[in-house]
């Protein structure tokens, strides 16, 4: 079937004018050739008489087997905003056409692009593509060869923006895989079968890829049957690959002027009290500049519901900062809440102070109205004072006693825990605590989001 009709055909060339001749060498641009003899051309009119390129191969008989191997040249672009990958490969799709099988010669014939619009191709696509387009420059990268047998490879360049559905959990610390899916579009498991070429055991050129956010740890070929209850069986071929983030270009921009924001917030610690503006701008600040680090990272990421370990550490981050605000806030309102106290108690020291000078005062008018000498009664008044103290102070004392036994123990334990501490020691202890927390924290973090 398919007998081809050979023309043979002597060429032969000699010096042509205004080119040089030189035997035995090539010169581009200048030297055509020297004796060239081309024998056994094809008459293709004759191979393709009678060839029906709308009907597959072995029509009504076993399905065509279609080996398909793939070469990726490039991954350009992953976006995780979108949610996909653009990838350019060499698809390469071999099948047997007896049709096209010739016995005159055993050598392989090569075809350009113009040929494979005579002959029957399978209708192969890929299923998870978002748009895919062929290289035409200069013409279109599609080539045929074919094998005295009917043996057909098929070759094209194909650039395609591929969906990848990622789990941004982890993110960055995350790990993604991403699939290449390819399917026979109109021809059923009956008519087709799909099968990874035996020499597919690597993709030739992935690994020398190096691609700038990710590195590719590991890939894999599956195959499946698919089940569409209204079109049938349809075989697919998937190829998985494994990419592994690039961390450190998040952690210079993200990680790093994060922690180094929660440091500088500490700074406050070290500021006097009394420095009000200086310790109120430097808050202010690390907690504006915060938010703006977690705007700019976001923009970069899909709007999505999941909580992303970027996410928590710049959550950790902001409560952090904020509490360092806070904490002064807490200090001043204990430096002046102290301050009150000590003035309250100097002025009821001064008003009693005056109230024992006038009623000294009075019993010595009395005293010397009466013609008693001040200096012989002054013992026995005072005397009498210290003992009306005392027992003024015994009946105070008599009755705090039994107001406390009548309070609850609880309500004296809650006024001792919210007795006013110094300002000055609430910043020697955050000068400990806050470093030693962020760093626990931080262990914690890293080895729940590493392993």
């Amino acid at each position: 079937m398919g007998d081809l009709t050979w023309t043979p055909v002597i060429l032969a060339i000699t010096c042509i004018p205004y080119l040089r001749c030189i035997s035995g060498s090539e010169d581009i641009g200048e030297y055509v050739g020297s004796n060239i003899e081309i024998s056994w051309m094809p008459n293709l009119d004759r191979l393709m008489k009678g060839y029906a390129r709308n009907f597959r191969p072995g029509i009504g008989g076993p399905p065509v087997n279609v080996a398909v191997d793939i070469e990726v040249t490039s991954i350009d672009h992953i976006s995780e905003v979108n949610m996909e990958y653009t990838m350019t490969v060499f698809l390469r799709q071999s099948w047997k056409d007896e049709r096209l099988s010739y016995n005159h010669t055993k050598k392989t014939l090569g075809f350009d692009c113009r040929f494979v619009e005579k002959i029957w191709v399978p209708d192969t696509f890929i299923v998870n593509a978002k748009s895919a387009w062929f290289h035409d420059v200069t013409v279109e990268n599609k080539l045929i060869r074919l094998q005295p047998d009917g043996v057909i490879l098929y070759s094209s360049r194909i650039t395609s923006t591929v969906s990848c559905d990622m789990d941004l959990t982890r993110y960055p610390m995350d790990e993604q895989e991403c699939m290449l899916d390819l399917e026979s579009y109109g021809y059923s498991a009956e008519d087709i079968v799909y099968h990874w070429s035996e020499s597919q055991e690597q993709i030739h050129g992935l690994d020398k890829l190096e691609l700038a956010q990710f590195t590719i740890t590991s890939y894999r070929f599956t195959k499946e049957q698919m089940n569409f209850k209204s079109a049938g069986q349809f075989p697919r071929l998937t190829l998985h690959f494994q990419l592994r983030r690039n961390r450190g270009v998040y952690i210079i921009q993200t990680y790093v002027p994060s922690i180094l924001l929660v440091a500088m917030s500490w700074i406050s610690f070290w500021i006097s009290q009394s420095a009000v503006p200086a310790r109120v701008s430097l808050g202010i600040t690390t907690v504006l500049t915060m938010t703006t680090l977690m705007d700019s990272a976001r923009t970069s990421l899909p709007r999505a519901s999941t909580i992303k370990a970027l996410d928590v550490y710049f959550l950790i981050c902001y409560v952090f900062v904020f509490a360092a605000l806070v904490e002064y806030a807490f200090a001043h309102y204990n430096a002046d809440y102290m301050k009150k106290q000590v003035k309250t108690k100097a002025n009821k020291m001064g008003r009693k102070v005056n109230m024992d000078d006038g009623r000294y005062a009075i019993v010595l008018f009395s005293l010397s109205i009466l013609g008693m000498n001040p200096d012989i009664t002054q013992p026995n008044k005072q005397c009498q004072g210290q003992r009306a103290r005392n027992s003024q102070e015994t009946r105070r004392e008599h009755a705090s006693a039994t107001i406390r036994s009548d309070k609850p123990e609880k309500k004296s334990r809650l006024k001792s825990l919210l007795k006013p501490i110094d300002a000055d020691t609430i910043d020697v202890y955050a000068r400990a605590v806050f470093p030693a927390a962020f760093g626990a924290v931080n262990i914690i973090y890293w080895l729940a989001y590493t392993q």
